[in-house]
């Protein structure tokens, strides 16, 4: 199933199990939000009802994007500014779409110990 979701006046098209890189949101790393501002879903070609369905998702990290430099000039006026700034966002993990949970790889988690026996 999948959501498109408003948040800090962007919007995006999200999975059970996606992750995203959003806007500044309020909240520690390993905590969990409501996206309620859902403006599409569905599954395949059928839409589904919007009606109480909220996406959820756990924080994964507050960090801060790439910086980007502004520089003004104007000729020949001895005018010089230089300014550089950092965006800060948040960085999301979809857990799960109305009762639509992330599905956990068990493939992977099951070769996990195998690989750690195999090294001891």
């Amino acid at each position: 199933m999948f959501a498109i979701v408003r948040t800090g006046g962007k919007q995006y098209r999200v999975a059970a199990g996606d992750k995203i890189v959003v806007e500044k949101l309020d909240g520690e790393a390993g905590a969990s939000i409501t996206l309620g501002d859902i403006l599409l879903a569905g599954e395949g070609s059928e839409m589904a009802s919007l009606e109480g369905l909220t996406v959820t998702a756990e924080i994964i990290a507050q960090a801060k994007a790439d910086k980007v430099i502004v520089f003004k000039k104007r000729r020949r006026h001895n005018y010089r500014r230089k300014n550089g700034h950092r965006q800060r966002h948040t960085i999301l993990r979809i857990t799960a779409i109305g009762d639509h949970k992330a599905e956990h790889n068990k493939s992977t988690e099951a070769a996990a110990p195998e690989a750690s026996a195999a090294q001891a």
